[in-house]
């Protein structure tokens, strides 16, 4: 896997990928995941209730969004995460959140600044913890925009041959999809870490996410 902010050329010979990782590869993977998301959410529970409580007070909402997402062998699972938008979000039917420069009506306060450091997305370390998610993977998605991915590009379903991850390469370097056009692309870095991912890989994708997020930058 290329480690710089474009993916290989892969998606210029159109054909399907497949996950060569070995068995016991896969179950170091699992291993690592497990431990590491089992550390984190006992040493920031007491972050995780910060944000709760601060989810909470500002609407009185639930803190916690649950949605059905798509996960490994095309299986749908429930992802978690803390609440970014306001309840009636999404009332008129799916639509993708616009990161850009004008901020999203949608979002609230401290909404925003969670999913605008990608804090939103720690309670995921929970669908990892259970085996639901990995730590680095293919970020989930919801079947309604799945479907349209498929018309463009058959070869998503590749992806259900690993765990969805909480991060990514396309994470990093490709940021929240809002368009077809960024789903297209995330679609190729999620095909070029399928490919070659490993380990070390799997390392350097959290250290650098997890660099991102400690000195705030926007990803």
């Amino acid at each position: 896997m290329t480690s710089n902010s474009t993916p290989t050329n892969i998606s210029q010979t159109g054909k399907h990928v497949k996950d060569t990782s070995s068995f016991l590869g896969k179950g170091i993977k699992r291993f690592f995941d497990c431990l590491i998301s089992g550390l984190a959410l006992i040493l920031i529970s007491p972050i995780l209730l910060l944000f709760y409580v601060l989810v909470k007070k500002e609407d009185h909402g639930p803190a916690i969004y649950s949605q059905e997402r798509i996960g490994r062998n095309g299986k749908p699972f429930t992802i978690y995460k803390f609440r970014s938008m306001r309840m009636d979000a999404e009332q008129d039917g799916p639509e993708l959140c616009h990161e850009s420069e004008s901020r999203d009506p949608r979002l609230t306060i401290i909404g925003g600044f969670l999913r605008h450091h990608h804090l939103d997305e720690l309670p995921q370390l929970w669908n990892v913890f259970i085996g639901d998610m990995a730590l680095v993977g293919p970020r989930p998605e919801r079947k309604f925009y799945i479907d349209q991915i498929m018309e463009h590009d058959s070869r998503y379903a590749d992806l259900y041959q690993l765990r969805p991850g909480v991060t990514s390469h396309a994470t990093l370097y490709n940021g929240y999809t809002d368009t077809m056009e960024k789903m297209l692309k995330r679609l190729e870095y999620d095909l070029d870490y399928l490919e070659y991912h490993n380990l070390w890989i799997d390392l350097t994708i959290l250290s650098k996410t997890f660099s991102s997020i400690v000195f705030g930058k926007r990803f």
